[in-house]
């Protein structure tokens, strides 16, 4: 039993869905669960449609754009045009049809994870049909009627015990005569409204599923060979990691590395399911095993752009004491935004954070009171792990300006301008 997640690179066009319908026919004709992200910059251009929702603008302009470049996979694959997936293409479109004609009283968060998602459905629906067309048999499983979640829109919280229950019941049955196609990202509630489970979490899907259904392995396949020790795109001398531990693995995730959703780990770690990362290019190449031994890593360098330095003080010139320092963190805390680094003074207190407006905004609301804020935008933090000395930190810094420096043993961390 295996667990196979395909990323937007992967299925961007028809090429890319026929290169992994061979994928899947080499590795996995059964016993075999294919998770599946949106297509390309389908999850964008979802955006676009709630942004135009918003604004009173054309709907349906920004959602024909989405419908085209999936009619134009759709013709490239599909040569009878009778094909049942068009027909099932059209009911997808009719659900997104139905929400844009809803009154605008449903909050942004809500209505997002309605009209986003469907993505992800539309993706799985065409991969599952040129599948069938390919000679391999499958069952597309709408991942909504077994991922079950809170009302957490955005970043739902999934509800293990009612999940692990269909799971059981539903997806083990069908696992014994097919393979499952499905969606990463998303879920419902029990009042039956779609959720996501945050930016990139079709990893996240996956690892769920290899979890409850007790796999003997979960594999990603990237656009890149497996895990480097640095964004190919930054750093052009990356090189290519055939092992490592879980723990290290949370760790790069935890600051920023993007090759693995943050929350991927801890199911496989859970279980002790290895999670194979391997190039869907490439497919033959090793790809690195996470879930081994941490052994002779090189130093590991990660960025982590669209960072925002908030600095408050406070008003009444009071210190910032434990009190005051729950205060603060209870306003993050509840904007639901997540504390990249953190230095505390005697009357100040500086947090980078993602530049999520509406989250700082929150934040501003909670405790404009008390403090005041400045604010400083188009950072980015560098982390390096196992670094080797401070030579090497200044040579991957660069000409660039550290405004706040952390450093530890084994980790260097600045935020740089």
């Amino acid at each position: 039993m295996r667990v196979f997640k395909f990323g937007g690179a992967s299925v961007k066009d028809a090429a890319g869905i026929r290169n992994v319908a061979s994928i899947i026919q080499q590795y996995g004709l059964k016993d075999l669960v294919v998770v599946v992200s949106a297509t390309g910059k389908t999850t964008n251009a979802m955006e676009d449609v709630v942004k135009a929702y918003f604004e009173n603008s054309d709907t349906k302009a920004a959602f024909e754009v989405v419908k085209n470049n999936h009619q134009q996979i759709c013709n490239d694959l599909f040569e009878n045009k009778n094909n049942e997936v068009y027909d099932q293409l059209q009911n997808i479109y009719a659900e997104v049809d139905w929400q844009l004609e809803e009154d605008r009283k449903e909050s942004y968060n809500y209505v997002y994870d309605q009209l986003v998602s469907q993505g992800e459905l539309i993706s799985s629906v065409i991969l599952s049909s040129y599948l069938k067309q390919a000679g391999i048999p499958n069952t597309w499983l709408d991942v909504r009627d077994v991922m079950k979640t809170d009302d957490t829109y955005r970043e739902a919280v999934v509800n293990y015990e009612k999940t692990q229950s269909l799971m059981d019941s539903i997806v083990v049955p069908i696992l014994k005569q097919n393979i499952i196609v499905t969606q990463g990202f998303i879920g419902c509630t029990p009042e039956n409204c779609t959720t996501t489970l945050g930016r990139e979490g079709s990893d996240y899907t996956a690892a769920i599923f290899a979890n409850m259904l007790n796999a003997e392995s979960q594999t990603i396949w990237k656009d890149v060979p497996g895990v480097m020790n640095g964004d190919p795109r930054v750093f052009s001398d990356a090189i290519f990691i055939e092992e490592i531990s879980f723990n290290e693995a949370v760790e790069m995730t935890f600051y920023g590395a993007t090759v693995i959703h943050p929350k991927t780990i801890k199911p496989l770690q859970n279980k002790n399911i290895p999670l194979l990362v391997k190039s869907f290019i490439n497919p033959e190449g090793k790809g690195t095993t996470v879930g081994g031994k941490d052994v002779n890593l090189p130093p590991i360098r990660i960025v982590k752009n669209n960072q925002v330095l908030i600095t408050l003080h406070t008003k009444d010139f009071s210190f910032v004491e434990d009190e005051v320092v729950a205060e603060l963190f209870a306003a993050f805390f509840q904007a639901n935004l997540k504390l990249n680094m953190v230095q505390q003074g005697a009357i100040s207190f500086e947090a980078v954070v993602d530049n999520i407006p509406e989250k700082i905004d929150k934040v501003k609301i909670a405790l404009g009171n008390r403090f005041s804020f400045s604010i400083t935008e188009e950072l980015s933090i560098l982390t390096i792990r196992h670094y080797n000395n401070l030579d090497y930190v200044h040579k991957i810094k660069g000409e660039k300006t550290a405004i706040l420096e952390q450093r530890r043993p084994s980790t260097y961390q600045g935020l740089l301008s």
